[in-house]
């Protein structure tokens, strides 16, 4: 596919799903039985578990360590942000965030290490292959300059760094949390023993006798 072509095929992707396209999985919702589910929008019943997927917060992405970024990037984290999914031991990982270091796109980083990380991927990007990257909603599988430039430049992303200096990342982090851990209630402490009476001291002798 040519450079024309794949940025048309992203401009009308893009514009679609500004337009209510078709939606991908943003939350993963956990019934009282332990059943599964992924859906695009949370439900109203509160007995569920939600757990959002994906796309991190706004202010999260816009901001780190105190570094604002300038208006135009603040405004594109907020419609479409970008994140990142990858793995430990990926060199094509590696090429991604270095690649998007370089052009100076914020984004966040989802690391998938575990069967329900891999689930999540696949009801996100239709695949569990990393590395991969959304944006807004937008689902983009494996790791090519060419279609994540095409699909950034729809966007509206600047094809020039325009990150403030000092600007870091987010920490990585899992794409499913991990459930927190069961509060583990105190042992008591062990009460410390009485103290034993003092021996009670003994009689005195009669006058004139001898104790040995």
């Amino acid at each position: 596919m040519d450079m024309s072509r794949l940025l048309c095929t992203a401009l009308a992707t893009l514009a679609g799903l500004a337009a209510g396209g078709p939606a991908w999985a943003q939350y993963k919702v956990v019934d009282a039985e332990g059943r599964v589910t992924y859906t695009d929008r949370p439900p109203a019943d509160t007995r569920l578990r939600v757990t959002p997927l994906g796309q991190p917060a706004a202010a999260a992405a816009a901001t780190q360590a105190g570094v604002n970024l300038p208006v135009e990037l603040r405004q594109l984290t907020q419609r479409y942000p970008v994140t990142l999914y990858t793995s430990g031991d990926c060199a094509a990982c590696d090429s991604g965030r270095q690649w998007l270091n370089q052009r100076g796109v914020p984004y966040r980083e989802r690391s998938v290490s575990t069967e329900q990380d891999a689930q999540a991927l696949m009801a996100l990007i239709g695949a569990r292959t990393v590395p991969a990257l959304t944006i807004g909603a937008q689902p983009v599988r494996g790791f090519s300059e060419t279609d994540w430039g095409a699909f950034l430049d729809a966007a509206g992303y600047p094809r020039e760094n325009k990150l403030p200096r000092g600007w870091q990342p987010p920490a990585v982090t899992a794409l499913v949390e991990p459930p927190p851990r069961p509060a583990v209630a105190a042992a008591p402490s062990p009460r410390a023993p009485a103290p034993a009476a003092a021996p009670a001291a003994p009689p005195l002798p009669p006058p004139g006798s001898v104790r040995f």
